[in-house]
């Protein structure tokens, strides 16, 4: 029995009783009858949990050498665990999971979930794997592990957690983004409504953009990638994320606030583009109202306005990385936050390792503030911080938060009466008063620490064109002219 049975039985009956193995009509002389009754084997497994015998029964074949091979496969199956006798009793406990209508589970898949060391007595559902895989990422940048974590989180383990690992196909993945974009809708309709509570209901809460869409998508991706080629898993044969289409992520061009594009919002509170740059006019105006109303990150946001820093590199700058004798700012390292956490590391590529020249206007508005900081840690005496961090707190000394930076830059823009650009605009304002002084795109890439030429000419193009009309308005506009032509 351990090798396992083979009979043949049918389902006539005698007085109510199924005959089974007895009927009479199995056989045709010295052999078996071929056009009555079915083959079916018996197998003993491994004892369950508990200590209990069980077995593995299956019957509906057509043929003798039908139900030994599927008795055999099964056996197979018992064999991969070798020794392990807790294996063994998983593979045992998948076996008793299968319907009579449906075959038993591949060799090969089996055998890789013992290679990667998952569960083998039930079906694998993504939602596990997902959990699994991301514990096992242990090399990943804390920003990057949290991204892919949050997409775990909010969209993939909610809606397809429970679809087996093996049944994943590119319907149910679509039908994820499917269910995002419905969202949106909800979202955009609540917003636009001219009922309060309506729009209270959604407050705070924003749509998931195509270039978002895209990212969740990757992690999903990228998991899978792992589950069909890394040796130790090989989970899956082909990754059907990979054949999914969504509209295009590509990022928003820039717009400038041009008068027009400033009318708008004003009456509509609608923006032209999510990315939005400010004309040299309102840059101007801005650093006034920052030089009188924020004297502490003033010089951080005159930086990044005319040079482009990223957040994180600006709140990572070193004093050794400022040398204004040089004219000059070294960029090699940020502070970024993860999930609020302050992590420092390394630029985010190659061409972001790069040094930046300074004009003499902003050489002299970092002197100035250098005084200013000596005077603040004079004053902080034993409380000061002696870090070697370049912009700090006025009280303490201490590097500032990014997020507290962001933070009172918008605050302060909200207050300023201009229109709204976020504080990663101000690389976009950057390179728009790198335009408009006659910079090439190659200067530009390299001020920015942009890793690709294509991709600051693609970026910037469309806002160079419309800084052109901008500048021959104005520049018309400087003409005086008794009659100014009328449109016609």
């Amino acid at each position: 029995m351990a090798d396992g049975s083979i009979t043949k039985l049918c389902s006539c009956r005698t007085d109510g009783k199924r005959l089974g193995a007895r009927c009479p009509k199995l056989r045709r002389g010295n052999g078996w009858n071929p056009h009555h009754g079915t083959w079916r084997y018996q197998l003993e497994l491994p004892l369950d949990a508990a200590g209990r015998r069980r077995q593995l029964r299956r019957g509906g074949f057509d043929t003798r050498d039908k139900a030994a091979d599927e008795r055999d496969h099964a056996r197979a199956l018992l064999d991969l665990a070798g020794r392990d006798e807790i294996r063994r009793r998983q593979i045992a406990d998948l076996l008793q999971t299968v319907t009579p209508q449906h075959p038993l589970p591949e060799r090969d898949l089996v055998a890789r979930r013992i290679r990667a060391d998952v569960p083998t007595g039930t079906r694998l559902t993504v939602g596990e794997y997902l959990a699994e895989w991301i514990k096992g990422r242990t090399k990943l940048q804390p920003a990057t592990r949290r991204s892919y974590q949050d997409h775990i989180t909010a969209y993939w383990a909610p809606h397809l957690g429970q679809v087996a690992l093996q049944d994943l196909t590119a319907a149910h993945i679509e039908s994820v983004f499917t269910a995002i974009e419905s969202r949106n809708a909800e979202i955009a309709a609540a917003k636009a409504s001219p009922v309060k509570e309506v729009r209270d209901t959604v407050k705070g809460k924003r749509t998931v953009g195509a270039a978002s869409q895209q990212r969740i998508l990757a992690t999903l991706r990228k998991a899978l990638n792992d589950a069909r080629r890394l040796y130790h898993h090989r989970l899956i044969d082909r990754n059907p994320a990979e054949s999914v289409e969504l509209r295009s992520g590509k990022s928003p061009r820039p717009r400038l606030w041009t008068d027009a594009a400033v009318n708008r919002w004003r009456h509509t509170g609608q923006r032209p583009s999510p990315v939005m740059v400010w004309t040299p006019a309102q840059v101007g105006a801005f650093l006034d109202i920052a030089e009188a109303e924020e004297p502490e990150l003033y010089p951080l946001f005159d930086l990044a306005i005319h040079r482009g820093p990223r957040r994180g590199e600006l709140c990572g700058l070193h004093d050794y990385d400022v040398d204004l004798a040089a004219a000059a700012i070294t960029i090699t390292s940020q502070r970024t936050s993860v999930g609020y956490q302050v992590i420092e590391k390394g630029v985010k590529s190659a061409a972001g390792d790069r040094v930046v020249d300074l004009s003499d206007d902003t050489v002299t508005t970092l002197r100035t503030y250098l005084m200013r900081r000596a005077g603040w840690k004079l004053a902080a005496g034993d409380a000061w911080a002696d870090t070697d961090i370049f912009f700090v707190r006025r009280r303490d000394g201490q590097p500032w938060h990014p997020e507290t930076v962001a933070g009172r830059f918008d605050r302060l823009v909200a207050r300023s009466g201009l229109p709204p650009v976020r504080f990663h605009d101000m690389r976009h304002i950057a390179a728009t008063l790198m335009l408009a002084a006659g910079a090439s795109i190659k200067e530009i890439q390299d001020t920015l620490g942009h890793s690709s030429y294509t991709m600051t000419a693609d970026i910037y193009t469309s806002v160079l064109a419309e800084l052109k009309r901008t500048t021959a308005q104005a520049t018309t506009k400087l003409v005086p002219r008794r009659n100014r032509p009328k449109a016609a």
